[in-house]
């Protein structure tokens, strides 16, 4: 049981850069907003799925939302959209593993937001960590020969943006987690998932409904590739909510790290997509950064 969370953890890593990829291939053909839609729409019947199935097979009965469940899923699903959609973006911007890269500095904006809202308090050796991740995120950025910082950026505005949505979706996940009455960790797992992946599909049917039908449309014509996304996404996001609910999402995000590797495998093997050699160095900074914070506030 000790391990169990890392298992769950590797699984959900796993899952996750498989969806992530189908995603990005869906954006070209359905746009932004679309494939964002593609991973809550097409991963609520599965999380549904999962949540009956659990209660089914076991005999536990689902336990009821009270009301601090639904503020902190409300909050949480809130954050993982913007977060995909910025995802997204920085992953048209750049490749999919140097897109990766950026969103694995969450953990690092994890623990500043802890400093200036918590008023927690970090050692030097943990701020260093904070600098060499930051200049990780520098190394995989800057061009000198693209001489336009500003486009040069942009994208890692967009990842880092993406990291930080991410962060705290994890931390009011788990929050609702540990809200919701006793119950075995994996049926607390699988209500939240569906709890929080209805709320999303609901927030961006009306959203598309008003402001982008078209997006809607296409993304219901491309039903097949979708399916696929919507899968893995549900999947990825119940092993995820697995592990929030088996130790801290701090403990769950720092193993997490090793996606940015699977994202360069498929980088390299899917897309085609070369990383440089100072890509590579930075990526290496990025990921040594946050581990180090990680293992050093803990």
């Amino acid at each position: 049981m000790a391990y169990l969370w890392m298992i769950a953890t590797l699984i959900a890593a796993a899952a996750q850069t498989a969806r992530n990829a189908m995603q990005q291939s869906l954006t070209a053909t359905i746009g932004t907003i679309g494939a964002t839609q593609v991973r809550f729409l097409y991963g609520f019947p599965f999380a549904l799925v999962f949540l009956f199935g659990t209660s089914l097979v076991t005999g536990v009965a689902i336990p009821p939302i009270n009301k601090m469940t639904f503020a902190f899923g409300v909050s949480g699903a809130i954050m993982q959209i913007i977060g995909t959609i910025l995802m997204l973006v920085a992953m048209r911007l750049r490749s999919f593993a140097v897109a990766t890269a950026y969103l694995k500095t969450e953990p690092v904006l994890v623990a500043m937001a802890g400093v200036l809202v918590l008023g927690e308090t970090l050692d030097l050796y943990a701020w260093l960590a904070i600098v060499v991740a930051t200049f990780g995120v520098v190394v995989l950025t800057w061009k000198p020969q693209e001489g336009d910082l500003g486009s040069a950026w942009k994208p890692a505005l967009f990842g880092i943006g993406a990291g930080g949505c991410f962060a705290l979706a994890a931390v009011l996940f788990r929050g609702g987690i540990l809200w919701l009455e006793p119950a075995p960790f994996y049926l607390m797992a699988s209500t939240m998932l569906a709890w929080s992946l209805g709320i999303q599909s609901f927030i961006l049917m009306v959203g598309m409904l008003v402001f982008d039908r078209p997006a809607l449309v296409n993304s219901l014509k491309a039903w097949r590739q979708s399916l696929f996304a919507g899968f893995m996404g549900a999947f990825a996001s119940q092993f995820w909510f697995i592990g929030f609910s088996l130790t801290s999402a701090a403990n769950v995000r720092t193993l997490a790290l090793v996606e940015v590797v699977m994202a360069q495998g498929v980088s390299r093997g899917l897309f085609k997509q070369k990383t440089s050699l100072r890509e590579l160095s930075g990526m290496a900074l990025v990921v040594g950064g946050v581990a180090t914070l990680l293992l050093l506030h803990h």
